[in-house]
């Protein structure tokens, strides 16, 4: 049976949709990789005309997102997206999901497969009050952005905004832009981002040599 591991809730969601929405033109075919009820998706079609799929491992979810007339894929993004041809979308979105999968690897080589650009969100774990609670207690970190234990966050991965760059160039691929999230605001060119982000926003693209 699937299991919920991909739709965990998520207490900044609110904040980061119209962060996420400010970086999608008008009328772009969109592919939002664990889209949950098919909440940002349905603001996406209403407010920016976006043509829109989901992707979603939960049935509970799926069965919410199509009630609200958002067309679902109930998949496993570690089993790939192979039922998704090249090239099919202009953006493909995975928001605050990347830290939750198997294979954070594949799935941003198969997301740049799937569309010509990939919008992905992170949360850093760089953030100087994470840094704090481990100096001072000893302890797996709770924060307001990170609010789970360590028993049972959907998180598989620890990451933060440096350990996200490293891996990106490690895969050969462009980070178009940074966006720095500091109390629930995009903050670009922010100083000591690393230290200060709860999370961040990345658009990247293949590398120019690498493209077809």
């Amino acid at each position: 049976m699937p299991t919920k591991r991909y739709h965990m809730p998520d207490p900044t969601a609110a904040l980061t949709d119209r962060i996420i929405m400010d970086q999608i033109p008008s009328g772009q075919h969109v592919l939002d990789l664990g889209c949950g009820d098919g909440r940002l998706l349905c603001r996406l079609r209403d407010e920016q005309q976006a043509t829109i799929q989901g992707v979603e491992l939960d049935h509970g979810q799926v069965l919410a997102a199509i009630s609200k007339g958002v067309p679902v894929l109930q998949a496993d993004l570690d089993a790939g997206l192979d039922e998704i041809p090249d090239q099919t979308f202009d953006v493909a979105v995975l928001s605050q999901t990347l830290q939750q999968v198997l294979h954070p690897e594949q799935l941003i080589r198969e997301m740049l497969r799937v569309a010509h650009h990939a919008l992905v969100v992170v949360p850093n774990y760089g953030h100087w009050r994470v840094r704090l609670q481990i100096l001072l207690h000893g302890r797996t970190p709770v924060t307001t952005s990170l609010p789970y234990d360590w028993y049972n966050t959907p998180n598989l991965h620890f990451l933060s905004m440096l350990d996200f760059r490293d891996l990106v160039e490690h895969l050969d691929i462009d980070i178009l832009k940074e966006v720095p999230i500091i109390r629930g605001e995009a903050k670009m060119g922010a100083w000591s981002a690393n230290l200060r982000a709860d999370s961040a926003l990345y658009v990247l693209a293949k590398h120019e040599k690498n493209v077809p």
